[in-house]
């Protein structure tokens, strides 16, 4: 039996904190230590105690002065996207259509895709993030690199491939009936095989048509232990065009209901131009929406409005929306989501932001038993924060007195450099990421560019 004992400074949340000064919400051990045996947590305090009860043959890893946290989670991304991020100049449909498109279309090829793939999946580590739920494209190929990718790691993951038969180009194209096929095909495959986890996936309303509609209705009903992920009002173009694709429906949430597709287990990205209705059938099948900061506003596409959900009392989560969001470090996704609340007169405390990145987003995806917060018995997915990762960083925490303060300097400027390490299943990983270029890929240099 393998044993790990990390020390450092420990925090980890028991319930979303109501305010700042809401130390019941959290348990802090400035001496702390985290026990592990054979992937999974055995023992959470002080280090004095935990070090005394583990035994000669406990391998101690000292972090100190660092912050051990559990690993942070992203409940919406796109792993086709990963290089489509910083694509300039265009607002959703436009930004979908000339550079988007073109990208995921590359992942009919195996190679293309497996290499994404593993990039993709360094990259959440590199900053921080054990576990993420994400779109693949259409093709069968790109699912199986992504699940592959993420056994090779042990990463706890939930994917699944896109289902979209109109309004893409047609090497985008499924069918309704080669749609369910090809989805049954990978749940069987994947689906509860390690740590994955398959989410069935309609893209979103304007690329799948009825029938198709219909046919992720059958696939809920027959996988109900599948998650469901689609898209749901990021732009006001985006809703009246879905809108008009389908009159019947009462508003945007509506198609959606109408095929029976929201539940407890459905992630619904965005939902920034929601009505209090559509706000409250999200509240009353306890469906989630999905908080994207950084892609709303690099997309100029709006304001998420999280009073308004929490006042109506629906459930919502948190993500960097890769490619439309513009960094996969959850740190910078919360910098902007504070500015994104901050703007609208909402306060969100640097304690509420880390909840959110750990046990809100577990607690959204169901799976809080095993991930989001270190418990005994929870899976050993940890990340290690450096609050003086960077220069300014070691020159503002000279002045930072609290605990509250270090976190708020954590999130408005660290990012990947700020993650000393991070393990999941009890295995260090960062030390080990993979930084290779691509096969046979292309290298040009500064000079080689021409201006536009």
């Amino acid at each position: 039996m393998s044993q790990l004992l990390l020390r450092g400074r420990v925090l980890t949340f028991t319930d979303e904190p109501k305010s700042i000064d809401d130390h019941a919400a959290y348990s802090y051990f400035e001496d702390g230590a985290v026990l592990v045996k054979d992937g999974k947590i055995a023992g959470v305090g002080d280090y004095a105690e935990l070090a005394r009860g583990a035994g000669p043959q406990v391998e101690i890893v000292d972090h100190r002065p660092h912050l051990i946290l559990p690993g942070f989670i992203d409940t919406h991304l796109h792993f086709p996207q990963t290089q489509a991020i910083a694509s300039y100049g265009a607002q959703l449909l436009e930004w979908l259509n000339t550079y988007v498109f073109v990208e995921e279309q590359k992942f009919s090829s195996t190679a293309h895709a497996d290499f994404i793939a593993g990039r993709f999946m360094d990259e959440l580590l590199r900053n921080g993030t054990t576990s993420a739920m994400a779109y693949c494209s259409v093709h069968r190929e790109s699912v199986d690199a992504y699940f592959s990718a993420a056994e090779k790691r042990n990463m706890l993951m939930i994917g699944g491939k896109v289902m979209m038969d109109r309004n893409a180009p047609e090497g985008l194209r499924d069918t309704p009936q080669s749609g369910y096929d090809d989805t049954k095909d990978l749940i069987a495959k994947w689906h509860g095989r390690g740590r994955a986890h398959y989410a069935i996936s309609p893209r979103f309303a304007i690329t799948s048509t009825p029938e198709q509609m219909e046919i992720s209705r059958t696939l809920v009903r027959e996988h109900p232990d599948c998650y469901v992920q689609t898209h749901l009002s990021e732009n006001r173009d985006e809703v009246t065009y879905a809108t008009s694709l389908y009159p019947s429906a009462k508003d945007y949430t509506d198609i959606y209901a109408n095929y029976d597709l929201l539940g407890s287990k459905m992630l619904l990205g965005h939902c920034v131009f929601l009505s209090d209705r559509e706000i409250s059938a999200l509240a009353e099948t306890r469906s989630v929406a999905v908080f994207c900061p950084t892609s709303n506003l690099f997309l100029g596409s709006g304001l998420f409005d999280r009073d308004r959900f929490k006042k109506l009392g629906a459930r919502f989560s948190v993500a960097t929306d890769v490619g439309g969001g513009t960094s996969f470090s959850m740190l910078e996704t919360m910098a902007e989501a504070y500015k994104v609340l901050h703007v609208q007169g909402q306060r969100l405390s640097p304690f509420a932001s880390y909840y959110m990145m750990t046990l809100g987003n577990a607690r959204a995806l169901g799976l809080e038993d095993r991930i989001g917060s270190l418990h005994v018995g929870a899976d050993a997915d940890i990340t290690i924060l450096d609050s003086r990762a960077k220069p300014a960083m070691e020159l503002r925490m000279q002045t930072a007195t609290t605990l509250a303060e270090e976190l708020f300097i954590l999130q408005t400027m660290g990012d990947d450099r700020s993650v000393s390490e991070v393990y999941v299943a009890g295995k260090p990983m960062k030390s080990g990421l993979n930084t290779a270029v691509a096969p046979n890929a292309a290298t040009r240099s500064v000079a080689d560019l021409q201006p536009a």
